[in-house]
């Protein structure tokens, strides 16, 4: 058994008093949570919470336990940093971002960080936010770059920044005539669409809001890489929201009313100068590169004359 991450996972039920969100906070389900508090409860030979269908409470034991469980993940965690003090190398902070954040927005990142504490190292790992909250919570990031809606109880978030994406088309769709897109417009042409799993919040929103305006899509297709979702754009099988791109075979478009709104922040668990410093760059980062707007900023808005010649297909 790793003991170090069952305490951990002990450390955060007790924290909620509550195992689906301690599950939430942990990003995974909650039945493998039990067995695995089960399992640490096993092996110490104690009970360690009282579970009742209205409550959970710490026993005896679980509040003796407590502290010194504490005391072992943050020691555990500190392991990294000391080392590299030890051979010269530095501190390192680990932040997850987004799979498609942009490559220059990446460098703008690295750069910024870099000025203001060339002292430590900025580790950045691709990944969705489904897995960076899992990863926060478990100790295996020290920050990340997350997408809302998000349900962690244990996280903090820095400010809102917020895009608004538009359309992107194949070049000869006949929507790409018109210089903005209504969602409506759309119908009944397929979507591609990054994964549930990785950003269900996000997800289930952005369908939400493209029934609302009048876009149900023929079908979305899953895509996990940007160039894959290119590709298919690219072909005509479907189209994609993104930020504004400049693509050979791509028309983007501006989608009327701006009525997606894909809202992004930092989020970290523990707070640290070099955390605090990394939020403030991003902050700036996002809103300069990635072309977001503080939460509350009205959109930009795109009108549409009718083109000079075609009908909508």
């Amino acid at each position: 058994m790793d003991l170090v991450r069952h305490l951990r996972y002990f450390t955060v039920v007790a924290d909620e008093l509550h195992f689906g969100n301690a599950a939430v906070r942990l990003g995974m389900a909650q039945p493998p949570l039990s067995q695995r508090i089960k399992r640490l409860e096993d092996e110490l030979g104690v009970r360690l919470f009282d579970r009742s269908s209205r409550q959970v409470r710490l026993t005896e034991a679980g509040r003796l336990l407590l502290a010194e469980a504490r005391d072992i993940v943050e020691r555990v965690d500190a392991i990294p940093a000391l080392l590299a003090r030890a051979t010269g190398g530095g501190a390192t902070l680990r932040v997850g971002v987004p799979p498609d954040l942009g490559g220059s927005a990446i460098a703008a990142l690295l750069a910024g960080f870099r000025e203001a504490h060339p002292e430590v190292r900025l580790g950045l790992i691709e990944m969705g936010t489904a897995d960076q909250v899992g990863a926060l919570t478990d100790g295996a990031l020290d920050g990340g770059v997350v997408r809302h809606p998000v349900s962690a109880p244990g996280l903090r978030f820095g400010p809102v920044l917020v895009q608004h994406p538009g359309v992107l088309l194949a070049e000869d769709d006949p929507l790409a005539a018109f210089s903005s897109v209504h969602l409506a417009d759309l119908a009944p042409r397929h979507l591609v669409l990054f994964p549930r799993e990785s950003e269900p919040g996000l997800h289930e929103e952005t369908l939400s809001e493209c029934r609302r305006h009048g876009y149900v899509p023929g079908e979305v297709h899953i895509g996990r890489h940007p160039q894959f979702t290119l590709g298919l754009v690219m072909s005509g099988t479907a189209v994609a929201f993104g930020p504004r791109a400049e693509q050979a075979g791509v028309a983007w478009r501006p989608l009327l009313g701006a009525p997606l709104a894909w809202r992004v922040s930092v989020a970290w668990q523990r707070t640290s100068q070099a955390m605090e410093e990394f939020g403030a760059v991003a902050l700036r980062v996002l809103r300069d590169n990635a072309g977001m707007v503080h939460e509350g900023t009205a959109p930009p808005r795109a009108v549409r004359p009718r083109p000079a010649s075609g009908l909508l297909a």
